[in-house]
């Protein structure tokens, strides 16, 4: 390998392991990039994501940038679909098996997807940036003969290793034999696209590595596993889900992304910059913001929600949604911001309206509990008054100013 080669080898490997958890083997990856370069031939990297609910969200991000990166130095990406896996359900680490989803209700989830995944991978799928593919076009082509001989791959002893089952067990939480499957049909995938790299975040490790004893035994090349850290929600506690509700979706708008992050608690701030920006992840970069994070958080904090928000938007879209954060939240002007919202008169007889009432009628609870909790919270108010009974009375005719948390807000009028 002449020495032009090995820098290019050396150069891309540091740029792809940066940030990582796992990599499944080094030396392996250092040996493909090797024969890629030499070839001219790109490597195969695969990422699955199966479509179990309609957003895409910061979480994925991280893997995502990472399988950009490896588009960038001109690899080739497999993207796929898991519209067979989302439907067996996968635990990844949770207590309990994730729901199983009908085929239908895979497909509604699909279309917006990928959408959200072009928000960071490019798509131009004519030049070879990205191959997209939907892993029920092999399975449910499949017959009960092929199904039989992919479990008769795997012992029962080597999938209880995965760590989720081993704790779910040890706690004498059930664990269904379906879910055995999950890991050998994501394995299977890789053999099918013939992967060369699989990116997964940590909790799919067990499964990449599954992937690597199929393709073994099929006589391909095993391929390289590389992970990606879990990103903290924004509660601080549990890694992103919007079944948590802690999560910053991808398809947020610009306003709606910028204040999530603004709400981030300031001791994950140096570990969102790391993981979603380009900037504060070089080396200068970080330097800079993490000695503005130690002296001035809010204001590293809003710029690293202009820097997110703009990744996904745009830059001036970022700006306009850091100026009205500014004016709306630090200035307490909501007064030129706030929507007028008409309540129709035959809601409210008497001209008022219970408040737990009113929020679910202006949309900003989806549940009359929410409602309690939040005005529990003393996250509600009332032209500036903080309201502490879910059952006090909001008189309408006076056009009061209602404020649930930091972003909703509304001028409420009665209607005819």
């Amino acid at each position: 390998m002449s020495d032009a080669a090995a820098t290019e080898v050396e150069r891309q490997s540091r740029l792809l392991l940066h940030g990582v958890v796992d990599c499944e083997k080094r030396d392996e990856l250092s040996k493909r990039l090797q024969k890629s370069i030499a070839s001219g031939k790109p490597l195969r990297v695969k990422l699955g994501l199966d479509p179990t609910s309609t957003d895409l969200h910061l979480g994925h991000a991280v893997v995502l940038r990472k399988l950009r990166q490896f588009q960038d130095l001109g690899h080739h990406a497999i993207f796929i679909v898991g519209g067979a896996t989302a439907m067996l359900g996968d635990p990844s680490g949770r207590d309990k098996t994730r729901p199983q989803l009908t085929k239908e209700q895979v497909e509604a989830n699909a279309k917006t997807y990928l959408e959200q995944a072009f928000k960071v991978v490019r798509r131009d799928e004519a030049n070879g940036a990205i191959e997209v593919v939907n892993n029920a076009d092999w399975f449910l082509a499949k017959g009960f003969g092929d199904f039989i001989r992919l479990c008769s791959k795997m012992t029962v002893a080597r999938m209880v290793e995965r760590d989720s089952f081993a704790k779910r067990m040890a706690a004498g939480t059930p664990v269904s034999i379906h879910e055995f499957i999950y890991p050998l049909l994501q394995g299977q995938d890789s053999v099918e696209v013939r992967a060369d790299v699989e990116l997964g975040g940590t909790d799919q490790l067990f499964n990449l590595l599954v992937g690597r004893d199929l393709q073994s035994d099929a006589g391909q090349a095993p391929q390289v596993c590389i992970t990606t850290p879990l990103l903290p929600g924004l509660d601080g506690k549990q890694k992103m889900s919007k079944s948590l509700g802690n999560y910053v979706g991808l398809a947020f708008p610009a306003d709606d992304m910028f204040g999530k992050v603004m709400s981030l608690p300031d001791a994950l701030m140096l570990q969102y910059a790391g993981l979603l920006t380009a900037r504060f992840a070089a080396a200068e970069g970080a330097a800079e913001f993490e000695k503005m994070a130690a002296t001035d958080p809010r204001a590293a904090k809003a710029a690293l929600a202009e820097e997110i928000t703009a990744s996904f938007h745009s830059k001036e879209a970022a700006q306009s949604a850091r100026q009205r954060f500014d004016r709306v939240f630090r200035d307490k002007d909501v007064e030129g911001e706030a929507p007028v919202v008409s309540i129709p008169a035959a809601d409210a007889p008497t001209g008022k309206l219970w408040i737990a009432e009113l929020l679910l009628k202006l949309g900003f609870v989806a549940t009359s509990s929410e409602a309690k909790q939040l005005i529990a919270g003393r996250g509600v108010k009332v032209d500036g008054e903080a309201v502490v009974d879910w059952k006090a009375e909001v008189d309408l005719t006076r056009g009061p100013l209602v404020r649930a948390g930091k972003r909703r807000f509304a001028r409420v009028v009665l209607g005819r």
